[in-house]
């Protein structure tokens, strides 16, 4: 019998959205003969959609908004009535949950979604007993407590750093039960083999082919602060990833620079463009860090008060592993950028000791999860992606 398997997602910021599509098409390219479903955890919560219906937006329409404008002080303790909030709807949440299970009934559940993880997996354990559920950490780091891993439950934990591997740890769960991968899910178009002339790519885009440039990318609602920095560099040369924010992509295009710059708006062709370019300007999401590495593009972040709490961790990742640079605030974009060309070569070497291959680890893992169950007297050992 297929066994089919449910991806829960939501679309606050696009990185859940995109390592859920990443990890269907890793577990169809491996060959694995399953059903496999992207389900959206609010419309499983919601299905008349009645809170757009009530309030005329999607759940994750305000923090969407707030990520392009940037106004993300303060998340820390809005995440902290958020899940407060989540922690009072406890029983409602697992109540619609339940439904949802009854009703779709799949052999294993993955969750990419932090703060719900408790009301999936009680739901999922009452109502269909013996189907796995395991969370695919979406952040180089948990952000405790109850952000992604919820101490106390027999459900699994996949980590993409040792980091998070030790605070699965710390948080009670056994060896069996936390599986280390090596990175953050990527689409494959990341694995790909490299353009075959990049310089008369660049030229096609009106860019200077010998010249150094780096790619600008706050993820896939862009950010305001892209403007300041292209401001703050005009004498190098940018693509500008603008993603869904057209009001931003038009600015920018119509502002003047020495240096040749191209703007581009939503695009799924994000590996193109970082072939294209040097370095990586950006928020230290996991996300677009972890594809800016896997492509050797060595990394300038900001980490303040205005990064996100699950984020901040990512900057010191990025100090460790040495791929990169962190400021503490963008209005030192130019001396930053002049180091990190200078000493181009050396960041690019660390960029290349990193070899995430999470895509191609994590089908197996559900495999062996798959052939287990969830029976106390059927476990397998813990995955090494070493």
């Amino acid at each position: 019998m297929t066994k089919t398997i449910d991806l829960i997602y939501f679309d606050a910021g696009g990185g859940h959205k995109a390592a859920a599509t990443a990890l269907k098409a890793a577990i169809q390219f491996q060959g694995y003969a399953w059903r496999v479903r992207l389900v959206h955890l609010f419309e499983a919560l919601d299905p008349q959609d009645q809170f757009r219906r009530l309030t005329g937006m999607a759940p994750e329409d305000y923090y969407n908004k707030r990520l392009a404008h940037g106004w993300t002080v303060g998340l820390s303790q809005e995440l902290r009535v958020l899940q407060a909030i989540i922690r009072l709807a406890h029983g409602p949440l697992v109540k619609a949950l339940q439904q949802h299970w009854l009703a779709t009934e799949p052999d294993l559940v993955v969750s990419l979604v932090p703060n719900f993880n408790r009301a999936m997996y009680d739901s999922l354990s009452a109502t269909l007993p013996g189907v796995p559920f395991v969370t695919v950490l979406t952040d180089l780091a948990d952000f405790p407590p109850h952000f992604w891993i919820e101490p106390g439950q027999r459900q699994d934990i996949v980590c993409g750093t040792p980091h998070a591997v030790a605070q699965a740890h710390a948080a009670g769960y056994p060896a069996e039960r936390v599986h280390a991968v090596s990175g953050m899910l990527l689409r494959e178009d990341f694995y790909k083999a490299r353009l075959p002339d990049r310089a008369a790519e660049r030229i096609r885009h009106g860019l200077d082919p010998d010249r150094p440039t780096g790619l600008v990318l706050f993820g896939g609602h862009g950010s305001r602060a892209m403007a300041a920095i292209s401001a703050a560099l005009p004498d190098t040369q940018l693509i500008l990833l603008c993603g869904r924010n057209a009001k931003l992509a038009k600015r920018l295009a119509a502002s003047a620079a020495a240096a040749p710059r191209c703007v581009v708006g939503f695009t799924t062709d994000v590996p193109y463009y970082m072939q294209l370019a040097d370095f990586f300007i950006g928020k230290p999401g996991p996300g677009s860090l972890s594809e800016a590495v896997q492509m050797n593009l060595p990394v300038i972040v900001a980490c303040n008060a205005w990064t996100m709490p699950q984020e901040r961790y990512n900057a010191v990742w990025v100090r460790d592993n040495g791929v990169g640079m962190v400021l503490p605030s963008f209005r030192a974009i130019g001396p930053a950028v002049r180091e990190l060309v200078a000493d181009l070569e050396r960041y690019r070497e660390a960029t290349r000791r990193l070899h995430n291959r999470a895509a191609f680890e994590i089908p197996d893992i559900l495999a062996r999860l798959l052939s287990r169950g969830d029976r106390a007297d059927a476990i397998t050992p813990a995955y090494d992606a070493a």
